[in-house]
């Protein structure tokens, strides 16, 4: 799989999560507020924020559509005022885009149409990022492609075909570093609808990294998604929920978005490499395993039973699976409560006895 440089991350199958911090709308309609989310999204330890670029124009047409799904966090919306509402404003992309850089993490953005690649151009953006509503957008795809940065592309709202056709339009068009996120697209995204199990699948299926967008809430999707190879997470970020906005219902807050960032790399560490037998770490472990010892003192001669031996810790004397062959000896001389038991302690001993099952 090919490594993908976005700037200076690399991102492959062996790489530490590439968190994104989706700032979306969530800035409220105030540039104050847009920096200070790109100033806790860095300070939370996210590498990257992230944007939309269009307009309610750009998008669609007023009067065109009222949202009526019961389900909706926008039922009741009319799909124009809600982009007018969600929309950051192009000309505060370059305030955003040096605040992030001035915090040392990267700032780039979704553009809706190829008015938004020119203008994302013009701030030299390390990167794109595909939209799921976009995935099948040919001719925006095609025009993201010809600027020959990387692609990070969303595959919701998109059967296979979608994507295998989205991804050879890219690949075509020059694209040559391309990360794919499984997605389900709704808002917010349910556990039981997420099917993270895809993420391998398709890492090989279209040989790229992948990663999830993830519309859960909190962040056990996206750790179990890097358990599963996931290398790239994007999560709506914002301030506090509480204080509203278009996304903020399913966004996290600054230390949940930490927590993102600690955890997901957790995980990645902990998967390590396929490992049986003691590791050196457990070396020191091995004393407080059981072994065979006296719990009372037996006399020479005396017969052992389970009245004065038994299975205990620490792991000093035989091991437990020679107990049954150790039941019935005699001591060969005084073993005193507390002692381990070792095979010169007992008669009757003799090698071909202990290779016995």
């Amino acid at each position: 799989m090919k490594d993908i440089t976005i700037a200076n991350y690399t991102i492959n199958a062996s790489s530490r999560p590439f968190i994104i911090a989706e700032m979306s709308g969530n800035h409220n309609q105030s540039l104050e507020r847009a920096l200070a989310i790109v100033d806790a999204a860095a300070e939370a330890g996210a590498h990257s924020i992230k944007l939309q670029t269009y307009t309610a124009d750009t998008m669609t047409v007023k009067g065109v559509y009222t949202i009526t799904d019961e389900n909706s966090l926008w039922k009741g919306r009319e799909l124009y005022e809600l982009y007018q509402e969600a929309y950051t404003p192009w000309e505060w992309h370059k305030p955003i885009f040096d605040r992030a850089k001035e915090k040392g993490i990267l700032a780039f953005s979704s553009p809706f149409d190829e008015t938004a690649v020119d203008f994302l151009e013009s701030l030299n953006v390390p990167a794109y990022k595909i939209a799921s509503f976009e995935n099948t957008d040919w001719p925006l795809l095609k025009k993201v492609a010809s600027t020959g940065k990387p692609v990070i592309m969303s595959t919701g709202v998109a059967n296979l075909a979608d994507v295998d056709e989205s991804v050879k339009v890219l690949r075509a068009a020059g694209c040559k570093e391309l990360i794919l996120l499984k997605c389900t697209s709704t808002y917010p995204a349910t556990p039981e609808n997420t099917n993270l199990i895809t993420i391998p699948h398709m890492a090989q299926l279209f040989n790229c990294p992948v990663g999830l967008s993830d519309h859960t809430m909190g962040i056990g999707a996206s750790v179990a998604a890097v358990a599963l190879g996931a290398r790239v997470i994007e999560k709506h970020f914002t301030l506090r929920r509480a204080d509203g906005g278009v996304d903020s219902a399913f966004s996290l807050e600054p230390a949940e978005l930490k927590a993102l960032v600690i955890e997901t790399e957790r995980a990645h560490l902990s998967l390590g490499n396929i490992q049986y037998g003691i590791q050196k770490a457990e070396e020191k472990s091995k004393f407080f395993k059981r072994s065979i010892y006296a719990i009372t003192d037996i006399k020479a001669g005396e017969k052992l039973t389970k009245d004065n031996i038994r299975v205990i810790r620490p792991g000093d004397g035989l091991a437990p699976k020679y107990l049954d062959q150790v039941l019935g000896k005699f001591a060969k001389r005084t073993i005193y409560k507390g002692t381990p038991l070792k095979w010169d302690l007992f008669d009757n001993f003799s090698i071909i006895e202990t290779l016995q099952p």
